[in-house]
């Protein structure tokens, strides 16, 4: 069959890598290798047929073409060359009409050699036509779990190769974040796999790379039912400095418990009375108080061990009280099967796992963005055939042009600089979801010791302060009382020379927390020990390490959680890719994230899941014929 022929029917379906690698021998080779000989209208559908193979074009590129002004290219750390300069095209935003358009010069910085020629033209649909050799210029902004999902993900099409992902600090994985410290590894960040079975995306990777221990991995574990609960600790001490009764813990806990769970019933409710699982809490609490026939000391003392509780939940939903947590959306949050688990050897592991699958020039470090210029028209002066929608300026003055930008930040980060980070401001809709969805900072505080002063079986240390109680509304000073808010330890398994507890606090004392001096937080965290113990002579932690999510700059709290007049339908509006009225080119920004997923917010299977859903969009744009299965492992 003649060459032209040939190809003229490959048109009809779709192409693959097998119909062109130069490991095939016979025809297919020599059809490829008879381009030389092809007439100029036969070189042109050719082009276009190897468009997605830029390593077969450059090896029959004409010797005359070198001569061409280069197409603006990614540099090998995917920035912007500097040989030429930008000029950006926008509609005004105020004002009549007019044709005119204001216009600015962005400046290129050197680098590699640019990329064969070809040129990027938008087309009536409003998807990009891809150019000889190129597919889509794809930016990811954040190297947390989302980000690094969806480059995954993308990476794994032949379309996307011209991928980069813009980190603002020095290492991936966002607030996945393992330090080794005392002798082995802690998790500053992410702690647990919640809900570690089949359904978990995040368990089944870990599980893929060989990551978790026998426990976690065996069937059992899969199944087991928590409800999303925290479980009983293992010794729980008053502030008096005696321990308290573990059977009248588990009575407290069954009652806070079975009140959480009954907050679904107002999953479907338009208007709930009162606002707040905080109130409505309080409320039964009250009504079950009336049946209590106990002394009044055993009254108060029920009392500070659901205060203990209520602070524990704050921890689990990342906010300062939950006062502040929407009642009807709460039982939309979905609890997987399976007793959370843990990483032995740190949770880093994983995005390591990610990052080792990408190709080495995909990841661009200590790159923060400053601003995502989007819906313009963004081309260089010497190849006005290039254009791009999108624009991304960095801090450093660098700048990055892309066909689409997904943009993974934290909710935290998004809502400190809201008004410069996105140019035009981002829609009143997604701007109002951004302010509207909670997000709060919930902290760790490890203290190593030489020897431990806990039974070798004990997992979990409750602290209730006997002072507390859910049912009074005014706090003290955060100087003064900061550390009441911290709901007890966790054991860390022992290192080789070290014993160590893991200590959480939520809300503004979290907050004030990072304010202090390491000295501070040790001093006063050893008085609180050696009071509810009862040892004024129990010796000092000889080391502490903190997390300060909320001093971070690029995260500014821990997660996402639905606060009172917010919805399940915002965390919605905020995934909803711009621009969204139809007009200029689709797909243009993104967004991924725990905070867009309605159901599993505030987890890295949420963000893991969104970074996949905003690939599977844009897999889905650039292929459409293609039917995308479930996200694959």
């Amino acid at each position: 069959m003649p060459l032209f022929s040939r190809w003229q029917m490959l048109l009809g379906r779709r192409l693959s890598p097998s119909d062109l690698t130069p490991r095939h021998r016979g025809p297919r080779a020599l059809e490829v290798k008879a381009l030389a000989r092809a007439s100029e209208a036969e070189k042109r559908l050719l082009l276009r047929l190897l468009a997605p193979f830029p390593r077969l074009l450059r090896t029959r590129t004409r010797p005359e073409q070198a001569s061409r002004p280069p197409a603006l290219s990614l540099g090998g750390d995917g920035r912007l060359q500097r040989r030429h300069r930008w000029i950006i095209h926008r509609p005004l935003r105020a004002g009549p009409r007019t044709s005119e358009r204001p216009s600015a010069t962005f400046p290129r910085a050197a680098g590699d050699s640019p990329e064969p020629p070809g040129t990027t033209a938008m087309q009536s649909g409003g998807r990009q036509a891809e150019a000889p050799g190129r597919g889509p210029r794809v930016l990811v902004v954040g190297g947390g779990i989302a980000g690094l999902g969806a480059a995954q993900r993308l990476c794994r099409h032949p379309a996307f190769s011209h991928l980069r992902v813009l980190e603002a600090t020095a290492r991936a994985g966002g607030r996945i974040r393992s330090e080794h410290s005392f002798g082995g590894v802690v998790e500053v960040g992410a702690h647990w796999i919640h809900g570690p079975s089949q359904g978990n995306p995040v368990f089944q990777l870990a599980a893929k790379y060989g990551l978790l221990g026998e426990k976690a991995l065996s069937e059992e574990n899969q199944l087991i039912e928590t409800g999303g609960h925290v479980g009983l600790p293992s010794v729980s001490y008053a502030s008096s400095g005696v321990s308290v009764s573990l059977e009248l813990v588990a009575e407290m806990a069954s009652l806070f418990y079975s009140l959480i769970d009954q907050t679904r019933e107002f999953l479907q409710a338009a208007e709930t009375t009162p606002p707040s699982v905080g109130e409505y809490l309080k409320e039964k609490i009250r009504q079950h108080m009336a049946g209590w026939t106990e002394d009044e000391e055993t009254k108060k003392l029920k009392l500070a061990i659901l205060k203990n509780l209520f602070n524990v939940e704050c921890c689990v939903s990342g906010t300062h009280s939950m006062d502040l947590v929407a009642l009807a959306p709460f039982g939309e949050y979905t609890v997987l099967p399976g007793l959370d688990c843990t990483f032995p050897e740190g949770y880093q592991g994983l995005t390591d796992c990610i990052m080792a699958s990408l190709p080495k020039d995909v990841m661009v470090f200590d790159k923060p963005v400053k601003t995502i210029h989007w819906n313009g028209s963004f081309r260089e002066a010497s190849a006005p055939g290039e254009t791009f929608p999108v624009l991304v300026e960095c801090e450093d003055g660098d700048y990055f042009p892309a066909h689409h930008v997904v943009v993974t930040v934290p909710l935290g980060f998004f809502k400190k600089h809201l008004d410069t980070f996105f140019e035009p401001p981002l829609p009143t809709e997604k701007v109002e979801a951004i302010r509207k969805i909670g997000f709060g900072t919930n902290n760790k505080i490890f203290l190593e010791f030489e020897e431990p002063f806990w039974e070798p079986d004990c997992q979990h240390i409750q602290v209730v302060w006997e002072d507390t109680s859910p049912l009074e509304d005014t706090a003290p000073e955060l100087q003064d009382a900061w550390f009441k808010k911290l709901i007890g330890f966790w054991v860390l398994p022992p290192f080789q020379a070290s014993h160590v507890l893991c200590g959480f606090i939520a809300g503004l004392e979290s907050e004030f927390m990072e304010t202090l001096s390491d000295e501070d937080v040790l001093r006063s965290l050893t008085q609180v020990l050696r009071r509810v113990t009862g040892n004024p002579q129990l010796p000092a932690p000889r080391s502490m390490l903190r997390s300060c999510w909320h001093s971070a700059p690029y995260t500014r709290g821990s997660y996402s959680y639905v606060a009172v007049g917010s919805s399940g339908d915002d965390m919605d509006r905020l995934a909803q890719p711009l621009p969204s009225d139809g007009k200029g080119a689709q797909l243009q920004v993104l967004f991924a994230g725990e905070a867009t997923h309605r159901t599993f917010y505030s987890t890295t299977h949420g963000a893991l899941l969104s970074g996949w859903r905003e690939a599977d969009r844009l897999m889905t744009l650039w292929d459409p014929q293609a039917q995308w299965p479930e996200p694959r492992l």
